[in-house]
C-alpha cells in the first residue's frame, strides 16, 4: 500500500473495545474510499473475545446481562445479526447467556471484517507488543528486537493487564510458594476448575465477594459435577468441604430484577432522563460539591416516584439522607448478615418484597448508564470531583452491576446446604499457617488450605507491569490523575506530563478511569468513547 496515499493505524489489543474502535473506524470511514492500513496486535486465540469472554471458558460461567438488555453496535456495512438473533439455540430473553458464548459472537464479529471495503485492509499480528516509541517518521512499536512501523496513530486497548499484588496478596504468593497452602486466580476459571478436581474435602477461601466470587462458587461446585434441582443443591462427592467467601463489607452484591415487568417498575420517565443528563454534563465540569448536589436532586424525584409504586411511607427526606450518606460512605448503610442481604435481595428481584431506597437507586443508575457516560465522558472534569463521581458509580455497582437472581438462588441453597458459609463473610482476621489460612470472625473461625484471589484488579497504571504501559509512563506519554486511571482526552489521546494531548497515541478502557465513567460496561466498548476516536483519527488524516 502506497505510504503516500494511506494513513497507519495500530490497534494494540482485540478484545471487545478493541473490536468497538475497529467497527466505528470502520464506520467513521464509510463510503469515504480513504485509504487506511489498520494492524491489530493481539495474540489471544479468539481476536474480538479477549480473556474475559473466551469462548474456551466453562459454560457456566454467566453475563450479568439478561439477553433483553445486550445490545451491541455494528457497522451498518457488516451486516451482523444481534446477539438474541445469533444465539443456537434461542434463549428467554429474561436469562443470562454464557460469556463464552458472547465471546464466539464476538469472535465471529471479527471475522467478518475480513469482508471490509477494499479501501480498508485489516491485518492481524499475533504478538504482544512490549513498546511503543515515537519516530521521525511516527510511532514505531516493539517486540523484543521486532520492531513495526512506522504508524500515523496507535491505540492501546489493554483490557486489565497484570498489576503489581496488594501487600496481603504478596505475602500470601510467598507464603503459598514455601508451604503447602495453595494460592489460585479466579480466572481463567476453566483453570480453576482444572484444579479444583483434586479440592475434594478441603476448605477454600475466596477473597473478594463480588461478581467474580458467583464465577468461582459456581465452578467449585456445578463445574465439578454438583446439580441443583427444587428441593436444593445435589452434591457429586468432589465439591470442596467447605467454601468460605468473604470480603471488606461482607456483602454479596444485589441481583438485577428477575422479569421484564419487574424491571420496567425502575424505569424512568423521558422528562427525568433529560434532568439527569442536564446534571450529569453540568457536575462533571463543576466542583465535588456542585456534583454531589447536582446529581442528589436528579435522582430524588425519580427514585420517590419509583418507591411510591412499589409501597407507600418513603419520603424525599429519607432518600435524601441515604445519597448523603452513600456520597461519603458507600455501602455502609447495608449492615444486615450476609445471608440476610442476600434473603432480601432475591425477594426485591422476584418483586415478592418492596425494593429498598438503595435497590431503587441502583437500578435507576443502571438505566442511566449511557446518559452518564455521554455527560461525562467528553468533559474535562477537575480531579476533585472525578474521584467523587467515579466513586459513587463504582459504590452502586453493587446494585447496578448484580447478578442473575438464579445465581444469587443457587449461593442461598449452598448455604443452606452447608457447601458454602458466610459466617465469616465480613472482613476476617487472617493469620498464615503452615497449610494455609486461619480465618476468623467474632465467634466463628475456620482454617483454609487453599485461597482463591477474586478481587478486581486496579485501574491505577503506575501498578501495571507491562512493559508497554510502565514505558508510556517513563516516556512522559501516560498520566493518571490521583487513584485513578490514565489522564485521556475526550477523543481518547493520552494527555503528556506537559498537560497535552499525545500526537496519535490513544487509549480506551479501564485504566482511563476517572477520564472516562462506566468502562466496566460491555455496551460501553461499542459506544461513543470509540466513536469520537475514530472521528478523531479521520480528522488527522491528510
Amino acid at each position: 500500500m502506497d505510504r503516500q496515499t494511506a494513513g497507519k493505524i495500530a490497534i494494540i489489543g482485540l478484545g471487545p473495545r478493541g473490536l468497538g474502535a475497529l467497527e466505528a473506524l470502520l464506520q467513521a470511514a464509510g463510503s469515504s474510499e480513504r485509504h487506511l492500513q489498520i494492524d491489530i496486535f493481539d495474540a489471544h486465540a479468539h481476536p474480538g473475545a479477549g480473556p474475559n469472554f473466551d469462548p474456551r471458558e466453562p459454560t457456566h460461567c454467566l453475563l450479568n446481562i439478561p439477553l433483553r438488555d445486550i445490545h451491541l453496535r455494528a457497522p451498518a456495512e457488516l451486516d451482523v445479526r444481534s446477539f438474541a438473533d445469533w444465539m443456537t439455540p434461542s434463549m428467554d430473553e429474561d436469562a443470562f447467556p454464557p460469556r463464552a458464548d458472547l465471546g464466539k459472537y464476538l469472535h465471529q464479529r471479527f471475522t467478518r471484517l475480513a469482508h471490509a471495503p477494499s479501501h480498508l485492509r485489516i491485518t492481524r499480528v499475533p504478538e504482544t507488543i512490549e513498546r511503543v516509541l515515537r519516530g521521525e517518521d511516527g510511532w514505531q512499536l516493539s517486540v523484543g528486537p521486532k520492531s513495526h512501523g512506522p504508524y500515523d496513530e496507535v491505540l492501546i486497548v489493554p483490557g486489565q493487564p497484570p498489576i503489581r499484588p496488594d501487600d496481603q496478596l504478596a505475602e500470601w504468593q510467598e507464603h503459598a510458594a514455601h508451604t503447602d497452602a495453595e494460592l489460585a486466580e479466579a480466572y481463567p476459571a476453566r483453570r480453576l476448575q482444572a484444579a479444583a478436581e483434586n479440592w475434594a474435602g478441603h476448605r477454600v477461601a475466596v477473597r473478594g465477594f463480588a461478581l467474580s466470587s458467583f464465577d468461582v462458587i459456581r465452578v467449585l461446585t456445578i463445574g465439578l459435577g454438583g446439580e441443583f434441582s427444587d428441593d436444593g443443591y445435589i452434591p457429586s462427592g468432589k465439591e470442596p468441604a467447605c467454601i468460605i467467601p468473604f470480603s471488606l463489607d461482607g456483602q454479596p452484591p444485589y441481583p438485577k430484577p428477575e422479569t421484564d415487568d419487574i424491571n420496567a417498575r425502575y424505569e424512568p420517565t423521558p422528562d427525568e432522563t433529560a434532568l439527569f443528563a442536564r446534571a450529569v454534563f453540568e457536575a462533571s465540569v463543576g466542583s465535588a460539591a456542585e456534583a454531589k448536589a447536582l446529581l442528589t436532586d436528579a435522582l430524588i424525584s425519580p427514585v420517590h416516584r419509583i418507591l411510591s409504586a412499589f409501597s407507600q411511607g418513603t419520603n424525599d427526606t429519607a432518600i435524601r439522607d441515604w445519597l448523603d450518606r452513600e456520597w461519603t460512605d458507600p455501602g455502609a448503610q447495608e449492615t444486615a448478615p450476609a445471608q440476610e442481604t442476600l434473603t432480601q435481595g432475591i425477594a426485591m428481584a422476584d418483586g415478592s418484597l418492596p425494593p429498598t431506597i438503595g435497590y431503587a437507586v441502583g437500578q435507576l443508575w443502571r438505566k442511566w448508564q449511557d446518559p452518564l457516560r455521554q455527560g461525562y465522558n467528553p468533559a474535562d472534569t477537575p480531579p476533585e470531583t472525578a474521584t467523587v463521581i467515579v466513586g459513587f458509580d463504582e459504590g452502586l455497582k453493587r446494585y447496578s452491576y448484580g447478578p442473575p437472581v438464579s445465581a444469587c438462588r443457587e449461593l442461598l441453597a449452598l448455604i443452606q446446604a452447608g457447601i458454602v458459609t458466610v459466617d465469616l463473610a465480613k472482613d476476617p482476621d487472617i493469620t498464615l499457617t503452615d497449610t494455609g489460612w486461619h480465618l476468623a470472625n467474632g465467634d466463628h473461625s475456620a482454617a483454609a488450605e487453599i485461597m482463591i484471589d477474586g478481587v478486581l484488579p486496579s485501574p491505577d497504571p503506575t501498578k501495571v507491569t507491562s512493559s508497554l504501559v510502565s514505558g508510556l509512563i517513563h516516556g512522559g506519554y501516560l498520566t493518571t490523575l490521583e487513584d485513578l486511571g490514565a489522564r485521556t482526552a475526550p477523543d481518547g489521546r493520552l494527555i503528556d506530563r506537559n498537560d497535552k494531548p499525545v500526537p496519535g497515541l490513544s487509549l480506551l478502557g479501564r485504566l482511563a478511569l476517572g477520564s472516562v465513567i462506566a468502562a466496566d460496561s460491555l455496551h460501553d466498548c461499542f459506544g461513543e468513547a470509540s466513536s469520537r476516536w475514530a472521528d478523531g483519527v479521520l480528522s488527522r488524516m491528510p
